[in-house]
């Protein structure tokens, strides 16, 4: 591949800021969602089934949008997309009927997890990629994971304007809507970046089938996440925010604190993941970074004190996200440039779709008589996970760690 020219660099920038703009929207609809679904009478267990319905929706999707893209102007899918997040953001506060919340949730794209999941994300994993040079895609990658979790960390402050305005007489309810408003815009505002890309395939010419070659090590790859994602459904964002406000009645502008220096942590292990891959290796960084943030998640669960509990829960956010640059750098290195956008919709759809399934059982345990038991299955299941991608992929290197003994 060649190296980025000027042109591609300027296409990057784009995409970083729509990234960002995403980011932010994320931030605080991850938190507002849970606080709007609580105030209008949904209980813990509804709330699961809600968000279980929008990982599902998301899931399938993005599976849609991994192999139709191959035939597709990336641009095109880009745009749809974003207007798709701001009909969301319009539908969410003029519905207040369970089974209509849960079918809005299912089409639209408020992602209740940490952001790295959606409609758009293969899209511009495949735009990201398309050009840069192998030595290069790594550390693409985490600056653009980098810029959506600084950006998601700045939205998570954002979810304390209702508090703010509640506080000047403004009710509860309205101020906590006029938030998914605020969603919808940024939604059009991704749309306006994104039609200044230019016209892109994921390849020139096309293929029988979006994945070939690589197909037995996407499906292996995809099977693995499917059980990281499992796990991580347990505490996907909305439903930890969920389990603070229960467990020791956290406020709004509170839990609107902790999740800025949750995203803050975890932006910043974006290039330390890059820095440390280069020198063990991305499989090697995704695991031994992985295994340490599920024991604080583990321990979080028994503690039973406030700041101690932040205190686990800051560590773990320090190295849990530390695989996703990585991941997806491994992903895209392993796979032939044909194959790209297909095989970031395998390996992403998981993330969604078996993660879809988990916050409906969360929802129930959460009101049960130990409520932190969904983050020690979340911290199990992932120790599980870590253990078997490195036994099923450390001899699987990308071009950039190959030796003349590979």
């Amino acid at each position: 591949m060649q190296a980025e020219s000027p042109a591609i660099s300027s296409d990057i920038r784009l995409l970083y800021a729509a990234r960002g703009v995403r980011g932010f929207s994320d931030g605080f609809a991850i938190i507002i969602l849970p606080a709007y679904l609580s105030a209008i009478g949904r209980t813990s267990g509804e709330i699961g089934v809600i968000v279980g319905a929008s990982l599902l929706g998301t899931a399938l999707c993005t599976l849609g949008i991994g192999f139709i893209a191959p035939r597709h102007d990336l641009r095109s899918l880009l745009i749809a997309g974003a207007l798709l997040m701001a009909a969301t953001g319009f539908a969410f506060p003029n519905v207040d009927q369970f089974v209509i919340i849960a079918i809005v949730a299912f089409i639209g794209t408020i992602n209740p997890s940490t952001g790295d999941m959606g409609v758009l994300v293969p899209l511009e994993h495949a735009m990201l990629a398309h050009g840069v040079a192998d030595h290069e895609r790594t550390r693409t990658f985490a600056r653009y994971s980098l810029i959506g979790a600084l950006s998601m960390a700045a939205g998570s402050l954002a979810a304390a304007a209702p508090d703010a305005v509640t506080h000047a007489g403004v009710g509860k309810i309205a101020a906590l809507k006029a938030m998914f408003y605020a969603y919808a815009a940024l939604g059009l505002a991704s749309a306006a970046l994104y039609r200044r890309l230019p016209h892109v395939q994921a390849e020139e010419k096309r293929p029988h089938a979006p994945l070939g070659p690589s197909r037995g090590v996407v499906y292996k790859l995809a099977a693995l996440f499917s059980l990281d994602a499992f796990a991580g459904g347990f505490v996907v964002q909305s439903l930890m925010a969920l389990w603070l406000f229960e467990r020791f009645d956290l406020s709004l502008s509170a839990a609107s604190l902790f999740f800025f220096w949750v995203g803050t942590l975890s932006a910043f292990s974006y290039p330390v993941a890059a820095w440390l891959a280069k020198r063990i290796g991305l499989v090697n960084t995704m695991v031994f970074t992985h295994i340490p943030s599920s024991i604080f998640l583990v321990l979080a669960a028994f503690s039973p004190d406030l700041f101690l509990t932040l205190a686990l829960l800051l560590a773990r956010a320090a190295l849990s996200q530390m695989d996703v640059p990585t991941r997806t750098s491994y992903v895209m290195a392993v796979v032939t440039p044909g194959e790209r956008a297909a095989a970031a919709s395998v390996t992403n759809v998981p993330r969604s779709l078996a993660s879809s399934f988990s916050p409906v059982l969360s929802g129930t345990l959460l009101a049960g008589s130990f409520s932190g038991l969904p983050l020690v299955l979340c911290g199990a299941l992932k120790i599980a996970y870590d253990l078997a991608l490195l036994f099923s992929f450390r001899g699987l290197k990308p071009p950039e760690e190959m030796t003349d003994d590979d």
